[in-house]
């Protein structure tokens, strides 16, 4: 089993980057391959919602790890994604990054375990946290919780590493998730199914 961890940050080895490793720590610890993909410190375009991926199950725009993290999960059964906080909200380039990253392959993620992990130095991480674990829970994704709200504090990498309560509560993340996947593993064995989804209706509300 692997699980692929999501760096949003502009940062490659800030304090986003520091709460994911500690994630991967108790992954790995329980048995479980992880992979980090860093989205590096570029632009990363919105999603113009232009439909293209429709056909493709990919975005038609190339030049960053949107479609490199889309392969990327077509191999790992869950994810974490990270990112800080920016005025009260995830970096906007993660925002961007996800977007498009499940518009054009949410679907191919459902019932693979999801959970989303912030950094910050004072305030906004439960908003952030909320922003995030939407792109899981309109994905059909069961979302794997900790012993408090998955955030470290901090200016810098250094700095995460004195919130002991955040690090615990990442090493906890870890491990729920690990839990979860073999649980699924075991109830794969045991022939107990996925869901069959109902065809999709869409419903406008102005006619």
């Amino acid at each position: 089993m692997k699980v692929l961890l999501i760096n949003g940050s502009p940062h490659e080895q800030g304090c986003t980057w520091r709460a994911l490793t500690e994630v991967a720590g108790a992954l790995e610890k329980n048995g479980i391959e992880t992979e980090l993909l860093w989205i590096g410190a570029g632009d990363v375009r919105g999603c113009s919602a232009c439909g293209g991926c429709s056909a493709t199950g990919r975005c038609v725009f190339g030049e960053d790890k949107v479609n490199e993290a889309i392969d990327r999960m077509q191999q790992c059964d869950a994810l974490v994604v990270g990112a800080p906080v920016h005025y009260a909200s995830p970096a906007g380039a993660m925002l961007s990054f996800l977007d498009r990253m499940f518009y054009a392959a949410g679907g191919t993620m459902a019932n693979k375990p999801g959970a989303a992990v912030v950094s910050a130095r004072r305030a906004g991480t439960t908003a952030s946290l909320d922003a995030l674990t939407k792109y899981f829970t309109i994905s059909n994704m069961p979302l794997v919780s900790s012993c408090y709200w998955a955030m470290v504090h901090g200016g810098n990498a250094a700095q995460v590493e004195q919130d002991l309560e955040g690090l615990l509560v990442m090493r906890r993340l870890g491990d729920n998730m690990a839990w979860l996947l073999r649980c699924i593993e075991a109830g794969k064995a045991a022939g107990v199914a996925l869901p069959v989804p109902e065809p999709r209706v869409w419903t406008n509300f102005i006619r």
